[in-house]
């Protein structure tokens, strides 16, 4: 399993693993068509720092704009095998980071506290998706 800069060509594999997660989540709306969510991920990734896992296929991704880190996904067959920990180092590191997650997402917010996020603040919901969330924090490693 090696990590690269994504490229605008893996927008679908991340779509795939994106829309993956959202429908085993239950809590979580599908609000785009796959075709708009291609079309918003082939920009995403030609324009900001974005890395993806891969072996045979791709695995996992992750997506950095400025100081936040805006998305981190890894597929469902792929999870607890350190995927997630290396994106992050590749989006984090040696930086002052900041991400939001979903407060219903407990898993998610479990990882990032074990990787050195604090919670910085909360929102009830004034986001896309209409779903409270957590922002936090992690200043630079040495």
């Amino acid at each position: 399993m090696k990590l690269r800069r994504a490229l605008e060509g893996d927008a679908e594999a991340c779509v795939d693993i994106l829309r993956a997660w959202i429908e085993e989540t239950p809590w979580m709306p599908l609000l785009h068509s796959r075709g708009s969510m291609l079309s918003f991920w082939r920009d995403r990734l030609a324009n900001v720092e974005g890395y993806v896992c891969e072996s045979d296929r791709i695995t996992g991704f992750a997506v950095r704009d400025g100081k936040y880190v805006t998305a981190l996904f890894v597929a469902s067959d792929a999870r607890r095998m350190g995927i997630g920990s290396r994106l992050l180092e590749a989006v984090a590191d040696k930086r002052d980071t900041h991400l939001w997650t979903f407060q219903a997402n407990e898993t998610a917010r479990a990882f990032y506290r074990a990787n050195g996020f604090q919670e910085l603040s909360r929102t009830s919901g004034d986001n896309e998706e209409k779903l409270a969330d957590v922002l936090l924090f992690r200043p630079r490693s040495a």
